[in-house]
């Protein structure tokens, strides 16, 4: 099947049944491994894609992605990022200086800057890895086997322990310690018939 809209460099280099769909950007020094589908959209440059891949919309620079994950739709790999073995990175998701281990999950609507995560973490959607204090950017670490609930702030710099839980909506400014469960809201407060009387002033 001929293919429209695709560019591919000269110093490419492709595995065996690499799929490359239309209107795809191969730049650079970037190797492709075997059985990964490149799906449209996609712009790789300078970058090492393993095997057993699939990326859908996603634009990566110079960065390292292992083998068997799935990248994509809409997703953002900025320079030195590297995405070990089995790692799903989702819609809307940008990733910027960090490493993620091996069957770590963040699905949707996160971002991920000056980090790294461990192994079998889940990231909840709206996640978000405060770096920069308008000063300088710091780093975050995560350990092995967290879990960190959706509309996450983790305030650099923090070490989030092993088997951490992180309730959906905290924000995190300490270090956590081993199996730690973490939570971090305002208390909810329901006021009777606050908004009929609100109306009736008006």
């Amino acid at each position: 099947m001929k293919r429209k809209n695709v560019i591919i460099d000269k110093t490419v280099i492709l595995g065996i049944n690499v799929e490359i769909q239309d209107n795809t950007e191969i730049l650079g020094n970037t190797k492709i491994g075997d059985n990964t589908t490149i799906s449209s959209g996609c712009r790789i440059t300078d970058s090492i894609i393993g095997s057993d891949c699939t990326l859908d919309g996603a634009i990566i620079e110079k960065s390292q992605i292992g083998n068997n994950c799935k990248i994509g739709p809409f997703t953002h790999i900025r320079p030195n990022c590297i995405l070990q073995d089995n790692i799903k990175i989702g819609s809307f998701v940008e990733i910027k200086n960090s490493k993620i281990g091996k069957g770590t999950k963040i699905p949707h609507l996160s971002y991920v800057g000056d980090a790294e995560i461990g192994e079998n973490c889940n990231i909840g959607c709206g996640v978000v890895f405060a770096n920069y204090n308008g000063k300088i950017k710091q780093k975050s670490i995560v350990g092995n086997n967290v879990f960190i609930g959706c509309n996450v702030n983790i305030v650099a710099p923090v070490n989030i322990a092993d088997d951490t839980y992180i309730c959906a909506g905290t924000t995190v400014t300490d270090n956590t310690e081993q199996g730690n469960f973490v939570i971090g809201r305002v208390h909810q407060q329901n006021k009777p018939k606050r908004q009929k009387q609100e109306d009736e002033e008006e």
